[in-house]
This record gives structure tokens, sequence and C-alpha cells, in this order.
């Protein structure tokens, strides 16, 4: 009998280039089984370009990235039956019902139409949405609207979770909404979720942290033990002091 990963993620070692600018420069982290990551950087740090090759969308030429100890470039089946992920860009068809959309998306993942309607139900009562499964996504609020995306992410029932920049555009109690429905998911479903942001208040003291900055990490642990570190007020010093955003502010 196979044991379960101590990683949910495990990218090593992984860089990438669009021509002669490198986005990314030896990024080496993990995710652990039930547990949420946040992946702190600023716009242009790195984080979308991650994703993308931890999703396959781009090819990792260099290191590698296993997904619940599934590497994605020799066992990309595997490997993203045991994944899930919700971009930054908005991807639900508007002029489509909220059901309409999560059973389009099962059926690309081969979920049979009963069984895809069963699970589309039970994602959205876990998002508090299914009274509003009929109606189309241009009706929904953009916190309404994030969290069909995170309940259509989860129809396969992944193991992992990623979230690139998921409230960005929300106001502050959708945010909170959204951020608390992901720790609900990992703390009572196990789900492993790797949260990318550029707002400190989303991470909290004991969560996993990555700063990512120009393509490279340059700092992980506990956000407590980062903070600690920097000998920082918060975990927003600390970033600050990190990526010369303190020097920047006090020139």
């Amino acid at each position: 009998m196979k044991s379960t990963p101590l990683t949910a993620l495990d990218v090593s070692h992984v860089s990438h280039a669009y021509g002669p600018r490198k986005a990314l420069d030896d990024v080496s982290l993990t995710v652990g089984t039930a547990a949420f990551c946040g992946l702190l950087g600023l716009n242009g740090a790195g984080k979308t370009t991650l994703f993308s090759l931890i999703t396959r969308l781009f090819d990792n030429t260099s290191g590698q990235v296993r997904v619940m100890g599934h590497d994605v470039r020799r066992a990309p089946k595997l490997a993203l039956q045991n994944l899930g992920v919700v971009f930054q860009s908005r991807t639900l068809d508007p002029d489509l019902t909220v059901m309409q959309n999560m059973t389009y998306h099962a059926a690309l993942h081969g979920i049979a139409r009963r069984d895809a309607h069963e699970r589309a139900i039970a994602e959205l009562a876990r998002a508090g949405l299914k009274d509003r499964l009929n109606d189309t996504v241009r009706t929904l609020s953009g916190g309404q609207t994030r969290r069909v995306e995170i309940a259509r992410a989860l129809l396969h029932h992944p193991k992992l979770l990623l979230l690139d920049e998921p409230t960005v555009g929300l106001d502050v109690g959708a945010r909170r909404d959204i951020l608390s429905h992901v720790r609900t998911l990992v703390d009572d479903g196990g789900l492993s979720v790797l949260w990318a942001t550029h707002l400190m208040e989303e991470i909290e003291n004991e969560d996993a942290v990555v700063v990512l900055h120009q393509g490279k990490v340059i700092e992980n642990g506990s956000a407590s033990e980062i903070v600690a570190r920097q000998n920082a007020d918060s975990l927003k010093d600390a970033f600050n002091t990190l990526t010369g955003l303190a020097k920047d502010k006090a020139a």
C-alpha cells in the first residue's frame, strides 16, 4: 500500500525565462498536506509564472514539480487529477447559469452528468450558494463569483488547491468570506492550499509563508518566524524589509 506523501506540492530548483528575462530563478518550495501556505510577492514577482508551471500551462524545462508525489512532466494526468486551480482572471461564462458552468467543467474532467450534478450541488452548498445554481453568473457579486470558481475547482476532488490573488478587486467583506471559506476547507476537509497574494493581512501568524521576489525565494517559514528573524513588528514590515520597500519608503 502506497503511503501518502508528506507534501502536497514539492517545487524543486525550478527556473523559467521569457527570452532574456528570467521570471523564476532556482525556485524551491513545499506545501504540506492539509495545510495553508501563503505565497507572498509583489506584482511581477513570478507568482503567476510559477502557477503556470505547476498547472502545466507552461512546461518546466528545469527542476521538478510534484503534486501529491506525482511529477507534472512524467505523470501529468495523475498530478493534475490532484490539482484544482483558481486563476486571478475570472474564467466563468457570465451568460451561463452557475450549474451550467459547473457541469461543463465537470465534463472536461470526464465526470458523468449525474455525478457532476450531485457534486456541483454539494460544492455549491459548501460555498453557501446552493440557492443560486440556476442564476446566470452575471447576476452574482464579485465575491459570489469567486466562491463559484472555488467550488468548480473542487468538483474532481483534488487534494491541492492553487489560488492566484483570489481576492483582488473584492471589498473587505467579500475578501474575508472567501478567506474564511478556504480556511474551513483546509481545517475541516483536509485540503492543501497555496494562496498567492500581496495582501499581508490575509496571512495568519502560524501560516506557512514563502516570499517570492524578482523570481527568487528570499524567505520561508511560518509568518511569526519570518517576523522574528527580521526583528519586525508585523509581517508587512518584515516583507518590506526583505523586498527593499522599507528602504524605498525611507529614501
